[in-house]
């Protein structure tokens, strides 16, 4: 990308991201947004070498592996809108953030869906595309969040339009792919099996894809999602599944440990690991930092724009 650094958050506290910043972000052109102290205990337990550049956002309340504590809810924010305002005033060249748990912001009685969320709202950005990758496999989300019997109603045509669009901008000036390959998920088994099993593929998606493609786009579906991931469906620089569970097991299936999350849509670069805070491992020593590595490798590779 540039020179500038990139700004690593720690995430949950309590959880592994501690753990993984001392083992991926050790690189001075990283900076890691977090509680100094707690970096310094977490380092001291596990018997590693201190070697982050740390911007200090303190903890209120006690950290202790395991036992996250809605208290600190409000700083955990407050280290994300720090990276936030950094990349856009330019200071950071991207954020890459390890994994934070939504139930204990909810916990402190804070609105919160997610880390996607939360930075298209602080970006003011309409509409973020979550995006996972695992080598060339690259799966983004038409809904994100949401219980599985609201997502048919979510899925209009405008918004599956324009979910594609920002998936077809930012593989062009993100990832810089010319001419990206797309292949469009059904929401139904077998795509609805011509109506049989419901009528969204017929008279929802297809209708959008049908224009995309008038458009220019290299578009093809609604696929039957059991064949949209085979190589019977052809080449593709991504997939765009219907709804979270449709495609994340593909993906995590395919590339656990080093995949990554990327967030189209967005007026800054921001990576992700594809996993939890894991409780049960923070500070046991057991947690493996590839897909943090795999995500700060990846943030270097996105262009700014």
């Amino acid at each position: 990308m540039t020179e500038r650094p990139l700004v690593v958050t720690a995430g949950e506290p309590a959880g592994i991201g501690p753990d993984l910043c001392l083992a991926a972000a050790t690189d001075p052109d990283l900076v890691v947004v977090g509680d100094e102290r707690v970096l310094r205990d977490r380092a001291d337990r596990l018997g590693v070498d201190f070697s982050l550049n740390v911007r200090h956002v303190p903890f209120p309340a006690p950290v202790e592996c395991g036992r996250p504590d809605p208290r600190n809810a409000r700083a955990l924010l407050d280290g994300l809108r720090l990276a936030v305002d950094g990349c856009r005033a330019g200071e950071f060249a991207g954020m890459v953030t390890a994994p934070i748990a939504k139930h204990v912001i909810n916990d402190a009685g804070i609105p919160f869906t997610g880390h996607t969320e939360y930075l298209a709202e602080l970006t003011g950005t309409a509409l973020p595309v979550m995006l996972l990758a695992a080598g060339e496999l690259r799966v983004a989300l038409a809904s994100t969040h949401l219980p599985l019997r609201a997502v048919p109603d979510y899925l209009t045509q405008d918004v599956i339009r324009d979910v594609l669009r920002v998936l077809h901008h930012d593989l062009r000036t993100r990832f810089g792919i010319a001419a990206p390959a797309i292949i469009v998920c059904g929401l139904n088994p077998h795509a609805g099996e011509g109506g049989h099993l419901g009528h969204e593929d017929a008279r929802v998606i297809a209708p959008v894809v049908r224009a995309l493609v008038a458009e220019g786009m290299d578009l093809r579906g609604p696929l039957p999602a059991d064949t949209a991931f085979t190589p019977a469906a052809g080449r593709a620089d991504a997939i765009l599944a219907m709804y979270h569970d449709q495609g994340l097991p593909v993906l995590k299936y395919a590339g656990f440990g080093h995949a990554v999350n990327v967030t189209l849509g967005l007026p800054i670069v921001r990576t992700s690991v594809d996993h939890g805070t894991a409780f049960d491992i923070a500070g046991t020593g057991r947690a493996d930092a590839g897909s943090l590595r795999a995500a700060i490798d990846t943030a270097r590779t996105l262009r700014t724009g």
